[in-house]
C-alpha cells in the first residue's frame, strides 16, 4: 500500500548535489581564512590540512546521518533523528540547544559580519558599537522580510545561492595566476607573522567547522530524492569534495595574491586588496558588493530557519505555552509567536557577542563557533545509533554501518579537541551552558508527559 505521508521525490542527483553546495557555502570562507592561518602559525600546508580534516568530517558525518534518513518517514532533520532513534526526551534538549543557541548565535554573528563588510564597501572604518548596531538592524530587517513574505524570503536566498560563488572563483583563479610584487603591509599597523605552533594548529578546526557549518540541513532532503539510497550518498560525497575545492582555491590563491602576513594583519579587509589587484580601485568595490550580498544571504537562510524553530518544538509539545506558539498565523502562514522568540533570542545573542568581542575573552574565536563545536558532540550520539544498528543487524553495510560513524566519530572529536585547544576555560564553560539548555529542554518535556498521562 503507498504511503500517503511520504513525500513526492521529486529532486535528483543534480539537484540534491547543489542544494548540498549552495547550503555549506556561506559567509565563514570569507572571514574565517585569517584565523585559520592565525591558528597554523601562517602555514599554508597546515591550513589546507584542516581544510581536509573539515571536509572529511562531513562527507562521513553526513553519510552516517543518512542512514537514519532513509529509516525516517516524512520530513526528516536532526530533531526527528534524535526523537524517532534515541527518545522524544533527547529530541526537545537537542531542539532547545538549536533554537536558543545554535541559530541564533550563527545568525547574530553572521549579522555583525555582514555589518563589516558594508562598512568595508562604504569605505568607513567603523567602531564595534557601529557594527553590533548596523548588525542588529540587518537581522531585524530580514525577520521582518521572512515575516511579512516568506517567498521573498526564498527568492532572496535562491539569489544570494548563485551569486556567493562569484567572489570565491574569481580571486581562486586570479590568485593562482598571480605574479606580481609581493603586497606591502600598510604602515601603522602590528605585523603578525609567521610562527610555529606545535599541536596548536588543531584550533583552527574550530573556524574550519564555522565554515563547512550548514551540511547537517542537506540531510533534510532525503525523503525528496530520488532513489535516495543511491542518490544521495553519492551527493553527499560529491557536494562537500566540490566545497572543499572550492575552498582550497580561495585559500591557495588568496594566499598567493597576498600573503599570509598579510592576511593575518589585515584580518578581514584583506579582500579588499585583493579585488584592487584584479580590477583596479573599482575592483574592492565590487568584490566587496558581491560578499555582502553572499553574506547577507546567509543572515536571510538562518533567519528562515530560525523563525520556524519554536513553533516545530510547540507542535511536539516541547516549550512552554505550545498550543499558542504551535499556532499558525493565516495570512502570514506561520506562527508570529514563534518568530518573535527567535527575534528576541538572536537580540539577545548579539548583546552577549558584542559583550564577549569587546572584552576579548573568546581570544580570536566567538560564540557562534563554540555553539557549532557542541553540535558536533550530539551528532556523535546519532552515529553511535548507527553502530548500534549495525551490531542489530539492521543495516548490512560495513562501510555504512561501522566505517563512516567510526570515521564521523572521529571528525566531531578532532573538531571538539581544537575547540577546547583554542580557548579551554571559556569553550568548556559554554558547551556546560550548552548542556544545560539540552537538559533543561529534555526535563521540561519529561514533565510535560507526566502532566499528560
Amino acid at each position: 500500500m503507498e504511503n500517503k505521508n511520504k513525500q513526492n521525490e521529486h529532486y535528483g542527483l543534480f539537484t540534491a548535489t547543489a542544494m548540498i553546495i549552495g547550503i555549506v557555502i556561506g559567509s565563514g570562507i570569507f572571514f574565517k581564512v585569517d584565523d585559520v592561518l592565525k591558528y597554523t602559525g601562517g602555514s599554508v600546508g597546515l591550513g589546507i590540512l584542516v581544510f581536509v580534516i573539515g571536509a572529511l568530517s562531513i562527507i562521513f558525518g553526513s553519510l552516517t546521518l543518512t542512514e537514519l534518513s532513509v529509516r525516517t518517514e516524512g520530513p526528516g532533520g536532526i530533531i526527528s533523528y534524535f526523537e524517532h532513534f534515541i527518545s522524544p526526551r533527547a529530541a526537545s534538549g537537542f531542539g532547545w540547544f538549536q533554537t536558543f543557541i545554535y541559530f541564533p548565535t550563527i545568525n547574530a554573528v553572521i549579522s555583525w559580519v555582514a555589518a563589516i563588510y558594508i562598512f568595508l564597501f562604504l569605505g568607513y572604518k567603523a567602531s564595534l558599537e557601529a557594527q553590533i548596531g548596523l548588525g542588529f538592524l540587518i537581522f531585524t530587517f530580514f525577520y521582518g522580510i521572512n515575516i511579512l513574505s516568506y517567498k521573498l524570503g526564498g527568492y532572496i536566498q535562491n539569489a544570494a545561492a548563485v551569486i556567493k560563488l562569484i567572489p570565491l572563483i574569481a580571486i581562486a583563479i586570479a590568485g593562482i595566476f598571480y605574479h606580481g610584487q609581493s603586497v606591502a603591509i600598510p604602515e601603522g599597523m602590528k605585523i603578525i607573522g609567521k610562527t610555529q605552533v606545535g599541536l596548536g594548529w588543531l584550533a583552527a578546526l574550530a573556524p574550519i567547522a564555522f565554515s563547512y557549518d550548514g551540511w547537517v540541513v542537506s540531510v533534510n532532503i532525503t525523503n525528496e530524492v530520488k532513489n535516495s539510497k543511491r542518490n544521495m550518498p553519492l551527493a553527499l560525497f560529491i557536494g562537500p569534495l566540490t566545497v572543499l575545492s572550492v575552498y582550497i582555491l580561495y585559500f591557495v590563491g588568496l594566499n598567493n595574491m597576498l600573503g599570509s602576513e598579510y592576511i593575518m594583519t589585515t584580518g578581514n579587509e584583506a579582500v579588499n586588496k585583493a579585488g584592487e589587484i584584479m580590477l583596479g580601485s573599482s575592483g574592492t568595490k565590487l568584490l566587496l558588493f558581491f560578499i555582502v550580498i553572499s553574506v547577507l544571504g546567509v543572515v536571510n537562510g538562518m533567519t528562515l530557519g530560525s523563525i520556524r524553530m519554536p513553533w516545530s518544538l510547540a507542535s511536539k509539545n516541547m516549550l512552554p505555552d505550545s498550543p499558542k506558539i504551535a499556532k499558525l498565523h493565516p495570512k502570514y502562514e506561520l506562527s508570529l509567536p514563534s518568530a518573535l522568540i527567535a527575534y528576541i533570542t538572536a537580540a539577545l545573542w548579539m548583546l552577549l557577542h558584542y559583550l564577549t568581542t569587546k572584552s576579548g575573552i573568546l581570544k580570536g574565536s566567538d560564540i557562534s563557533e563554540i555553539a557549532i563545536v557542541f553540535s558536533y558532540i550530539c551528532y556523535m550520539l546519532l552515529y553511535i545509533k548507527v553502530l548500534s544498528l549495525r551490531k542489530q543487524g539492521e543495516i548490512k553495510s560495513l562501510f555504512k554501518g561501522v566505517i563512516c560513524p567510526v570515521l564521523g566519530l572521529a571528525g566531531s572529536l578532532i573538531i571538539l579537541i581544537g575547540g577546547l585547544i583554542s580557548n579551554p576555560f571559556y569553550v568548556a564553560c559554554f558547551i556546560i551552558f550548552c548542556g544545560l539548555v539540552c537538559l533543561s529542554g529534555a526535563l521540561y518535556y519529561k514533565d510535560r508527559s507526566a502532566k499528560k498521562y
